[in-house]
C-alpha cells in the first residue's frame, strides 16, 4: 500500500475535548501519534498492579523463583512475538483491528472481533478493578484503620471504575496523557518496591518441586510450568484486539518495523511488574505462606502483610495509577468498536454502555457470584479464542502483502452492502471457519487445574496445550482453505497473492447510504 500524500497537520486538540471519531478512518491531518506513543499506551496499560497479580501465579503454582522466572520470560517473549504484528493494521487502515478484520472475515464477520474485544475488556477491566481496589482498601486499612467490609470495597471499585470511564469518554488524547504519567510514576514505584523487599527477597526459594518431593508432586511440574507461562502470555496477547485503537493515529507512512518494534518492546518492558509480582510472591510464600494457598490465594493481602510500613502508601498509589491505566486501555477500544456495531450509539454513548455493563459484572462477580478466583480461567479461555483470530489476521496481512481498501472496510459501519470484502453476503467463511475450528479445539484441550478442564484437557498428561494447539490449527486450516477455495483476485490489490490462489470473481458494487453512483467505483485509499 503506497503512503498517502502528507496533509497539513491539524491544530492540537485540548485534552478535555471529547473525541468525536468512531471507527471511521482517521484523517491524515489528525494522525500525529508516534510509535513511542504506542509504546507508552501498551506498556502503561500493563505496567500495573494487576500485572503483578498475574506475575505471582508461578509461585502460586508451586514453582521455585528460578523456575517461575523461566516461565515468566517464556510467557512474556512468546506473547510479545504473537502480539506485535497486530500493530500494523492501524497505520495501514486508519481504523481499529476489528474493522480491519473485515478484509479476512467479511464485513459482517468482523463482529467476531468486536465480541472478542468485549469479553477481553470485561475480563481484564475486572482484574484491574478487583486487584487495585483490594490493594487500596488493604493499604488504607493498614495506614488509617479503614474498615475492610464490603462497603469499603464497593466504594473503591466504584471509584476506579468511574475514573476509568471518565477517561475513556474523553478519548484517545486524554488517555495518552494519563498513560504518560502512569508509565513514569508506576515504574518509579516498582523500583521503590525493589528496595522495600530487598532485605527479605531470597532467589533460592525452592517451591514445591524439590528433590524430596513425592512422585505425584513431581509429575505436576510441567503442567504447572506451562500453565504459569500461559497465564503470563495471556497478558500481552490480550492487547491484540486493541492495538489498532491506538496505532490508527500513527501516519500510514511510518515504517512498519518501527510500529511492530514499539509493540514488541512495550511487552518486554512489562517484565518490570511481572518480576515485581514474582519476587514479592516468593517473599510472601516464605514469610506468610497462608496467603499463597492454591485453594484461596490472596496476593494483595500477602503483599501488605510482608510490606514495611513505609511502603503502604506507595502500594495505594500503585493501585490507583494501575487501575486507571489498565482499565482505560481495556475499555476504550471496546466502546469505540461497539459504536459501529450499534449505529444508534455514538462513541461516547457506546463507551458509557459498555462501561456500565462491565461495572455491573465487576460488582456481581465480587459480591454475588464469587468469580474473583476464577477470573484467571475466564481470561485463559478468552485468550484461547482470541489468538486464532489474530493468526487469521496476521496470515491474511501476509498473503495480501499488506494491501487493503480502507473504503471497503467501512461498508458495515456505514450500513452499506457490497465491495471487495463482501464475499458471501458479508461473510468470509474461510477465515471464520479457521477461527471457530481453532478456538473450539483450544477450549477442548484447555486444562486449568481446579477450575476448568476441557473434555480433551487430560490427553496431554495435565499440560494445557489448548492455546498452542489453537494457534497451529488456525494457521494450517486458514492457509489450506485459501489454497483450496481461492478468494476473489480483487481483495489482493495490485500484486499477486502469497501462499494463496485467487479467482477471477466480479466484485459487487458498494450500495447504500453515501455510496458512489452505480458504475463509478470508489477509489481505494492507497
Amino acid at each position: 500500500m503506497s503512503p498517502q500524500p502528507s496533509s497539513p497537520a491539524a491544530p492540537p486538540r485540548s485534552l478535555t475535548e471529547v473525541e468525536t471519531h468512531g471507527v471511521d478512518r482517521i484523517p491524515d491531518a489528525e494522525r500525529t501519534a508516534t510509535p513511542f506513543d504506542l509504546f507508552r499506551l501498551a506498556f502503561g496499560g500493563a505496567n500495573t498492579f494487576s500485572t503483578c497479580v498475574l506475575g505471582a501465579f508461578p509461585i502460586l503454582f508451586g514453582l521455585s523463583f528460578w523456575q517461575g522466572l523461566a516461565a515468566t520470560l517464556l510467557g512474556v517473549v512468546a506473547g510479545a512475538l504473537i502480539l506485535c504484528p497486530m500493530a500494523v493494521f492501524g497505520p495501514v487502515n486508519g481504523t481499529n483491528n476489528a474493522v480491519s478484520s473485515s478484509a479476512h472475515l467479511g464485513v459482517h464477520g468482523r463482529v467476531v472481533g468486536s465480541f472478542l474485544s468485549l469479553l477481553t475488556a470485561v475480563a481484564f477491566f475486572s482484574i484491574s478493578v478487583w486487584s487495585s481496589g483490594d490493594a487500596l482498601v488493604g493499604g488504607a486499612h493498614r495506614l488509617f484503620g479503614l474498615d475492610r467490609g464490603n462497603l469499603s470495597y464497593a466504594v473503591a471499585y466504584a471509584l476506579f471504575a468511574g475514573l476509568v470511564l471518565a477517561v475513556c469518554v474523553y478519548g484517545f488524547r486524554f488517555m495518552l496523557f494519563v498513560n504518560k504519567i502512569a508509565v513514569t510514576s508506576a515504574s518509579a514505584l516498582f523500583l521503590l518496591g525493589a528496595l522495600a523487599f530487598a532485605g527479605d527477597f531470597d532467589p533460592s526459594y525452592p517451591g514445591v518441586f524439590t528433590g524430596s518431593a513425592d512422585a505425584v508432586t513431581r509429575s505436576q511440574f510441567w503442567p504447572s510450568f506451562i500453565g504459569a507461562a500461559l497465564i503470563v502470555l495471556s497478558n500481552p496477547v490480550s492487547f491484540g484486539a486493541f492495538l489498532g485503537d491506538w496505532s490508527r493515529y500513527i501516519p500510514a507512512s511510518t515504517p512498519r518495523r518501527r510500529v511492530v518494534g514499539a509493540a514488541f518492546l512495550s511487552q518486554i518492558a512489562t517484565l518490570l511488574p511481572f518480576l515485581f509480582g514474582l519476587s514479592t510472591a516468593s517473599v510472601i510464600a516464605a514469610k506468610a505462606p497462608e496467603y499463597v494457598d492454591p485453594a484461596a490465594p490472596d496476593f494483595v493481602g500477602g503483599l501488605l502483610a510482608v510490606s514495611p510500613g513505609w511502603f503502604f502508601l506507595p502500594v495505594c498509589l500503585l493501585a490507583l495509577i494501575g487501575g486507571l491505566s489498565t482499565g482505560t486501555t481495556a475499555l476504550y477500544g471496546t466502546g469505540l468498536d461497539f459504536s459501529s456495531v450499534f449505529p444508534r450509539l455514538s462513541r461516547v454513548r457506546a463507551t458509557l454502555l459498555v462501561g456500565l455493563v462491565s461495572i455491573a459484572f465487576i460488582f456481581a462477580g465480587r459480591f454475588g457470584l464469587n468469580l474473583v478466583q476464577s477470573i484467571s480461567t475466564f481470561a485463559t479461555v478468552i485468550i484461547t479464542c482470541t489468538s486464532p483470530w489474530m493468526v487469521v489476521m496476521m496470515l491474511g496481512y501476509y498473503t495480501r502483502r499488506g494491501w487493503y481498501d480502507p473504503e471497503a472496510l467501512q461498508v458495515f459501519n456505514r450500513r452499506q452492502r457490497g465491495g471487495r470484502y463482501w464475499f458471501a453476503h458479508g461473510w468470509n467463511w474461510r477465515g471464520l471457519t479457521a477461527w471457530w475450528a481453532a478456538a473450539l479445539t483450544g477450549v477442548l484441550f484447555t486444562h486449568v487445574p481446579g477450575q476448568f478442564v476441557g473434555p480433551l484437557g487430560g490427553l496431554a498428561g495435565g499440560v494445557d496445550i489448548g492455546l498452542p494447539l489453537s494457534l497451529v490449527v488456525a494457521a494450517v486450516l486458514f492457509l489450506a482453505l485459501l489454497w483450496l477455495f481461492p478468494e476473489p483476485r480483487a481483495v489482493y490489490g495490485p500484486e499477486d497473492a502469497r501462499l494463496a490462489r485467487t479467482a477471477q470473481v466480479p466484485v459487487p458494487p458498494i450500495t447504500g447510504p453515501g455510496a458512489e453512483p452505480a458504475g463509478v467505483p470508489a477509489a481505494p485509499v492507497g
